[in-house]
C-alpha cells in the first residue's frame, strides 16, 4: 500500500506552492503528485490513498458479511430504514433535483458557458458518436430496461382507478387523460432531473481537475469551500461517502439487472427464476464485467457502450415499426407538452396531496441518482475534456432526456395501447420485471427481441460494472486515472458482492434501503458542490 504521510491524495509535488483559497484557482494550477505505484508481497502493484480505501472497503466488507449471515433480520431493518427516510426526507430530494436542475440550464445561457473544459485550447478525447453512448450507457440503461414498459403502465393503472399511489391524485375513469399524466410522471423520473444531478457532479469533478489540476476525485470540488483541508478527514470523509454512495447505487442497478435478466431467461426457456438463478448470473456477468475492466476506457467500456447504444437502438425502432407506429409518433409530443405542462405540479416538494407516490416513486428515484451521481458524474468528467460548459450541458441534459422520452413514449404507450385498444391485460398484471417480455411477446418475432432485451440488461449490467470500479478505484487511488488493474477487479467483485447480499437481504427494499439511506448525505455534498461550481467557473479565462 502506498504510504499516507501527509494525508494527501496527491497534492502537489514538492516546491510547487498549493493556492491559498478559491481566488486563487484562477493563477495557481495544481501538479498531481508523485507516483505512489508500490509492488506488494503478492507481486501486483497498488496505488491506495490509505485512510479512504481502508475504511470504505472494511465497512463495506462487515456490510456484505453481515447482510449474507443475517438475511431474515435485515430485511426488516431495511424496510424501516425506507420508510423511515422516504417519509420524512422526500421535500428534500425533491428541493435538491430542482436546484441542481436549474443551476444546469442557467449556466447554459450565461457567459460561463463559454469556459472550455481542460483549458481553452483542450481538444476532445473522443467523437460525439463515442461520447454520447458512454454518456447513455452509463448514465441509466439498465433502468430504462426494467422501467420502460413498468413504470408507464403502472402509473396508467393507478391513475385510472384514482388509487393513492397515483401522480398528481391521478384522473379516475379518464383513460385520455390517466395516459397523460402516466407518461408526464415517467418522463418526470426520466428527464431532467436525474441529469441535472448527473450534470452538477460531472462539471464540478471535470472542472476542477482538468482546469485546476486537482485530482479527480469527489473532494477536489471542495477546494473553493474547505481550502487546504480537502486533503485531511473533511476531504477523506467526503471520498468515502461517494465510494459507499456510488456502490449502493451499482447495486441497486445491478441487482434490478438481474432480476429482469433471470425473469427474462424463466420467460423464454424455463429458465427458474429463483435466487439461486440471480445469484448466478450476477457471478456470471461480473466475471465478463472484469475482462472490460482490464481493457479500460477506450477498448473496455467505450466498445461495450457502442454496441449496446446500437443493440437498444435497434431494439427501440422495431418496437416504433410494428408497433403502434403512428399513436408513438404523436404521443411523443403530446408527452413532452404534458411533462412540460405537469412539470411544476410534479416537482414540488412541499404540500403535495399525491404522497404515496412521492415517497414510492419521486423520492427513492431522487435517491438512486444521487447515490449513482458520483459514478456517473467522474465516468462521464474523464470523457469529456475539450468539451465547452454550454457544449456540455446541453449534451448531459438535453439529448438524454430526449432519448428518454422517446424510449418511454415508444415501450410504454405500446404496452398501454395494448392494454386500452387491444384488452390485453397481460402486461398490467405481470410481475414487474417481466412486463418487457409480455409486452413484446404481443408483437412479432417475439422469441428474438425478447433475448435481445436480455442480452441488453446484460451488457448494461457489464458497462456499469466496469465503468464503476474504475469511477470508485479512482476514488480510492486519490484521484488517479490510471492505477493499476487489480484494484479494479476488486472494487468489480465488491459491487457483484453487495448486489449478492442485497437481494437475498431483502429483494427490491433492500435495494432501495441502500440507495435511499447512502444518497441522503449525499444530497448534502452536492448542495455544496452548486457553490463550488459558481466559483471555479467564474475564475475561469473564456
Amino acid at each position: 500500500m502506498a504510504q499516507d504521510t501527509n494525508n494527501q491524495p496527491d497534492a502537489p509535488q514538492e516546491g510547487i506552492p498549493a493556492p491559498e483559497g478559491p481566488a486563487n484557482l484562477i493563477d495557481t494550477d495544481y501538479v498531481i503528485g508523485q507516483d505512489n505505484i508500490q509492488t506488494n508481497k503478492f507481486g501486483f502493484d497498488v496505488d491506495l490513498h490509505g485512510k479512504v480505501f481502508t475504511i470504505s472497503s472494511l465497512l463495506i466488507l462487515f456490510f456484505v458479511i453481515i447482510t449474507l449471515a443475517l438475511p431474515d433480520q435485515m430485511g426488516p431493518i431495511f424496510n424501516g430504514m425506507k420508510s423511515f427516510l422516504t417519509d420524512n426526507l422526500s421535500w428534500l430530494f425533491l428541493l435538491a433535483g430542482n436546484i441542481f436542475v436549474i443551476l444546469s440550464v442557467v449556466l447554459i445561457f450565461t457567459p460561463l458557458g463559454k469556459v472550455r473544459i481542460g483549458g481553452m485550447e483542450a481538444k476532445p478525447d473522443f467523437s460525439y458518436a463515442g461520447w454520447f453512448a458512454m454518456l447513455f450507457a452509463a448514465g441509466m440503461g439498465i433502468g430504462l430496461m426494467f422501467y420502460g414498459v413498468s413504470e408507464p403502465i403502472t402509473h396508467f393503472g393507478t391513475a385510472v382507478t384514482g388509487d393513492s399511489w397515483a401522480p398528481l391524485g391521478g384522473a379516475e375513469g379518464n383513460d385520455a387523460a390517466s395516459q397523460s399524466l402516466a407518461m408526464a410522471a415517467t418522463i418526470f423520473h426520466w428527464g431532467l432531473h436525474p441529469w441535472g444531478i448527473y450534470a452538477v457532479v460531472a462539471l464540478s469533478l471535470a472542472l476542477f481537475s482538468f482546469n485546476k489540476g486537482l485530482p479527480l476525485t469527489m473532494r477536489s470540488i471542495f477546494y473553493p469551500i474547505l481550502g487546504e483541508r480537502i486533503w485531511s478527514w473533511p476531504g477523506h470523509v467526503i471520498d468515502i461517502l461517494a465510494v459507499f454512495a456510488t456502490l449502493f447505487g451499482l447495486a441497486t442497478s445491478l441487482g434490478l439487472g438481474a432480476s429482469q435478466a433471470s425473469a427474462g431467461l424463466n420467460y423464454l426457456f424455463g429458465v427458474p427464476n429463483t435466487d439461486v438463478t440471480m445469484v448466478l448470473l450476477i457471478i456470471g456477468i461480473t466475471i465478463i464485467a472484469l475482462g472490460s475492466v482490464m481493457l479500460g476506457v477506450d477498448k473496455g467500456v467505450q466498445r461495450l457502450s457502442q454496441i449496446n447504444m446500437a443493440l437498444a437502438f435497434l431494439l427501440l425502432l422495431f418496437v416504433v415499426i410494428v408497433g403502434p407506429t403512428a399513436l408513438i409518433a404523436t404521443s411523443f409530443f403530446e408527452n413532452l407538452f404534458s411533462y412540460a405542462t405537469e412539470l411544476p405540479a410534479l416537482s414540488n416538494p412541499f404540500g403535495r396531496e399525491d404522497t404515496n407516490f412521492v415517497h414510492g416513486w419521486t423520492a427513492f428515484y431522487w435517491a438512486w441518482w444521487i447515490s449513482w451521481s458520483p459514478f456517473v458524474g467522474m465516468f462521464i468528467a474523464r470523457v469529456s475534456r475539450g468539451r465547452t460548459v454550454r457544449e456540455f450541458l446541453i449534451a448531459v441534459l438535453v439529448v438524454p432526456t430526449v432519448v428518454s422520452v422517446l424510449w418511454m413514449t415508444a415501450f410504454g404507450d405500446t404496452a398501454i395501447n395494448q392494454l386500452v385498444s387491444d384488452g390485453f391485460e397481460g402486461v398490467r398484471d405481470a410481475a414487474l420485471e417481466l412486463q418487457l417480455f409480455t409486452m413484446l411477446g404481443q408483437l412479432p418475432l417475439s422469441a428474438i427481441t425478447s433475448f435481445v432485451g436480455i442480452v441488453l440488461v446484460m451488457v448494461f449490467f457489464i458497462t456499469s460494472s466496469d465503468s464503476g470500479s474504475l469511477v470508485i478505484d479512482s476514488i480510492t487511488a486519490g484521484g488517479k486515472v490510471d492505477a493499476p488493474k487489480p484494484q479494479r477487479v476488486f472494487w468489480a467483485l465488491i459491487e457483484g458482492a453487495i448486489a449478492i447480499a442485497l437481494l437475498l437481504g431483502g429483494g427490491l427494499i433492500a435495494l432501495q434501503a441502500a440507495v435511499i439511506t447512502t444518497g441522503l448525505p449525499f444530497t448534502i455534498v452536492l448542495l455544496a458542490a452548486c457553490y463550488a461550481i459558481i466559483q471555479g467557473l467564474r475564475s475561469e479565462p473564456r
